[in-house]
């Protein structure tokens, strides 16, 4: 019979088996068993930032490796968390033991093993900026292996490209200086007074403010943040303002432009806008909902009238940021929304 995979999304999907793991050792058990059987494998961590289209041929595993260990030296926090911690626990417990650096990243649905993979950021910080290292499990040989340099780039790194096939995340070390300095650039973070804010002030802030606009996908089914938010050059840029002088703009070190991919979508009156089940989320317009018993297909169809009306609009064509799994594992989810 086969098992119902957990999605954020709650969509009804399924795959042969789906078993938890806690241990390097299950895991390797776990590929072995498929590759004996000739089926595909599959690792997930919560089921967030994931849609799959259809019935999985394979095996899920759900990484659940544990553990958090703190240590330090002279000048920062060196911490050591388990693939399989929830990353907004991991946020929580350093914010508790006055730890900073991290607190601009809470509530970021997902696992700690998906940080560095989809190099996750938010209100002006990215994971990249205190990455120590990533362990890494060679599904091939069943070596744990470390990686220093994540190539990491806006939602991107390494670990989908070179360290994407026969590779799973078992922990992962991040460095947090003791020199804290509060990242205050975005959104109503920029109304804290910098010399008397402190890191749980901006945790609370950022839990608020996240709770107020994005769906909790216990009570109401998403992935997240469902598009990421385009870089586009400074020509197009101006353009653009001269249109929309309102539009939110972040300018980039390397003289480039990023829009907000939310207020994009939520110019072109889509929030609320609903194909079958799956509706525009009417707080955040970046978000993708399950609103009534949705199935993958009214999710993708969703997705595509939005990204289509965005690029008939404002000549920008949105990139999912979601990733999405078929039969035989991930797709390119923009050959599937063209």
């Amino acid at each position: 019979m086969k098992k119902r995979i957990p999605n954020t999304f709650n969509l009804p999907v399924y795959a042969q088996d789906v078993i938890a793991v806690n241990h390097v050792d299950e895991l390797m058990a776990c590929y072995e068993h498929a590759t004996a059987k000739n089926i595909p494998m599959l690792v997930l961590g919560e089921g967030s930032n994931t849609l799959f289209t259809e019935d999985f041929a394979g095996m899920v595993i759900l990484n659940r490796i544990g553990g958090v260990a703190i240590s330090e030296t002279e000048d920062c926090w060196l911490i050591k968390a388990g693939a399989g911690v929830i990353w907004h626990q991991l946020v929580s417990q350093l914010i508790e033991q006055h730890i900073p650096g991290l607190e601009n990243l809470a509530l970021i649905p997902g696992c700690v093993g998906s940080a560095p993979i989809q190099n996750i950021g938010a209100y002006g910080v990215e994971f990249e900026q205190f990455a120590d290292y990533v362990e890494l499990l060679d599904l091939t040989n069943g070596e744990l292996i470390t990686v220093t340099d994540g190539e990491y780039g806006y939602r991107e790194s390494i670990f989908k490209s070179q360290y994407r096939q026969h590779y799973v995340v078992t922990a992962v070390g991040v460095k947090l200086p003791k020199q804290w300095q509060p990242v205050l650039s975005y959104g109503e973070l920029k109304l804290f007074d910098r010399q008397t804010v402190t890191a749980k002030m901006i945790f609370d802030k950022v839990c608020e403010v996240r709770s107020s606009k994005l769906p909790n996908p216990k009570v109401l089914g998403n992935g997240g943040s469902f598009f990421k938010n385009p870089v586009i050059d400074r020509t197009q840029y101006q353009q653009l303002a001269k249109r929309y002088p309102d539009m939110p703009a972040y300018f980039q070190a390397d003289g480039q432009v990023k829009l907000a991919a939310g207020w994009l979508i939520d110019q072109c009156g889509l929030k609320n806008h609903q194909i079958g089940g799956a509706a525009v989320h009417d707080k955040q317009a970046l978000v993708l909902i399950n609103k009534d018993h949705a199935i993958a297909q009214d999710v993708i169809d969703l997705a595509r009238v939005v990204r289509n009306t965005v690029q008939q609009r404002f000549g920008i064509s949105l990139s999912p940021e979601i990733r999405f799994i078929a039969k035989q594992g991930e797709i390119d989810a923009n050959l599937l929304l063209s």
